[in-house]
């Protein structure tokens, strides 16, 4: 006999969804414009949403692009967003739009990622992060989280380690359960197992920096995320653009002068 595998109804992702962003029924009834009895029948499975109510709801509730294919697939209905790779022909302004801005943001290190934080493409100044990066650690696909805080990346030259690492494990605890995505949740799993402590102190400052040893020098950085706000595709909605900038003059003066 063989077992036949189920999608989950559609009123139960909802539901998880809704309460994953802490709203009651009545909370994302008044929130759609919807009334709440109607809500409660499509949770519930007695009453079964249109396509457009489906996608007004996922908007409300701001579900990623992915999981909302995912709940038009589990109401019957097609999915909405497509998913071209970058080498797609249709691809071609992306990838333009992404080679632009890595080089505009030299002499700093720059990286695509995807959502799973895995390097998509980075620009020269990346190699003053990943010397003494174990080869494994870089080879595809290279996890820039995995390659900043393993023993065997960056680590061993960041010079305040608790501090950046609280940082970065708060941002993928947050990330993994905004998305419900259980990629990010195993990263985060594995990366708090490393070595290296955490922060315990109250953050101190408008932002958290990167200070890395580099020779004789310590440079600092500060890190700003790009991404593409009007994407219609999955691929490029899911890429972002993170630059790491100069967090003090020295920084910026070591970075300017020629190699």
């Amino acid at each position: 006999m063989t077992a036949v595998e189920t999608r989950p109804h559609v009123g139960e992702l909802l539901r998880t969804w809704r309460q994953r962003r802490r709203l009651s029924q009545l909370d994302l009834a008044s929130d759609a414009g919807v009334s709440s009895r109607h809500l409660s029948f499509v949770e519930t499975g007695r009453a079964r949403p249109s396509r457009e109510m489906l996608l007004h709801l996922a908007e409300q509730l701001d579900v990623p692009m992915r999981a909302r294919n995912e709940l038009l697939l589990a109401a019957g209905f097609a999915p909405v967003f497509g998913r071209r790779g970058l080498d797609h022909p249709d691809m071609a302004a992306v990838r333009a739009a992404l080679d632009l801005v890595l080089v505009a943001y030299e002499p700093y290190p720059a990286v695509v990622i995807d959502r799973s934080w895995n390097l998509v493409s980075g620009n020269g100044s990346v190699a003053l992060l990943t010397q003494g990066v174990a080869p494994d650690l870089l080879a595809p696909p290279a996890n820039v989280l995995r390659l900043s805080l393993h023993p065997d990346g960056l680590a061993p030259r960041i010079l305040n380690l608790p501090e950046w690492r609280r940082h970065v494990l708060h941002r993928l605890a947050r990330e993994a359960q905004l998305t419900g995505d259980a990629e990010l949740a195993a990263l985060h799993r594995e990366l708090a197992a490393l070595p290296g402590g955490t922060d315990r102190t109250p953050p101190n400052g408008i932002a958290v920096p990167l200070r890395v040893r580099a020779g004789d020098r310590v440079l600092s950085f500060l890190s700003t995320v790009t991404t593409f706000g009007t994407a219609v595709d999955l691929t490029a909605a899911e890429l972002s653009i993170e630059a790491f900038l100069p967090a003090d003059a020295g920084t910026a003066e070591a970075l300017r002068r020629p190699a």
